[in-house]
């Protein structure tokens, strides 16, 4: 018999000042806001029952700061991996989605046309942030088979991983797959990655 499935629940990190303001992060940081700060106290009293054996989470400053509420209740294991780090948004960090839109039209249909290859200019693709993804998780399922991960990241890395997982496709307009302020759970058997869970609420035990 093979080793028990690694289980991960990737959840985003909490709502930032700059998030309330619309700006692109990227790889660029800003401090959690009061209402992200309690959002995450809150996932840390739904998700306590789940007995996370670790942590493993991206390590910009948001992130950090969403891993340092949630384990102050839990005292888990707490690792950090550069490679979950928000997709790299080059020279439209710092901006706003509406002046993007406004200023950078054209530019940005192009750009969002490319689906998987979409990168901001100076920036890096969906694809790229991808492949570092599911090299992070696969490198963590490798050195703690069978235990249950909290993956505390960010919306592109999601977005990508279970995209890639979902067989979807970046296409404008679509559906989104993704519902906000969710935990999603995914597994990793013998290497092999798959979806379990999908867009669990905040009021939801898992």
């Amino acid at each position: 018999m093979g080793a028990e499935p690694t289980t991960f629940g990737l959840l985003r990190h909490g709502q930032t000042e700059w998030n309330l303001l619309k700006k692109i992060q990227g790889s660029a940081n800003s401090p959690l806001s009061p209402a992200g700060r309690e959002h995450c106290r809150q996932w840390a009293k739904v998700l306590a029952p789940c007995r996370w054996a670790r942590i493993l989470a991206s390590d910009q400053g948001r992130a950090r700061e969403t891993v340092a509420i949630l384990n102050s209740q839990w005292r888990v294991p707490e690792s950090f991996d550069p490679r979950l780090r928000e997709q790299d948004w080059g020279e439209w960090e710092g901006l706003t989605i509406p002046t993007i839109e406004k200023e950078f039209a054209e530019q940005l249909q192009t750009r969002v046309a490319l689906g998987w290859q979409f990168s901001a200019p100076g920036g890096e693709t969906r694809l790229a942030v991808r492949e570092r993804a599911f090299a992070a998780l696969g490198d963590a399922a490798s050195r703690w088979p069978g235990e249950k991960i909290l993956v505390v990241c960010h919306q592109g890395v999601i977005k990508t991983t279970l995209y890639s997982l979902t067989g979807r496709e970046f296409i404008p307009g679509a559906d989104p797959l993704l519902h906000h302020d969710r935990l999603h759970l995914i597994a990793c058997d013998n290497g092999q990655f798959r979806p379990v869970t999908l867009n669990i609420p905040r009021n939801a035990t898992p």
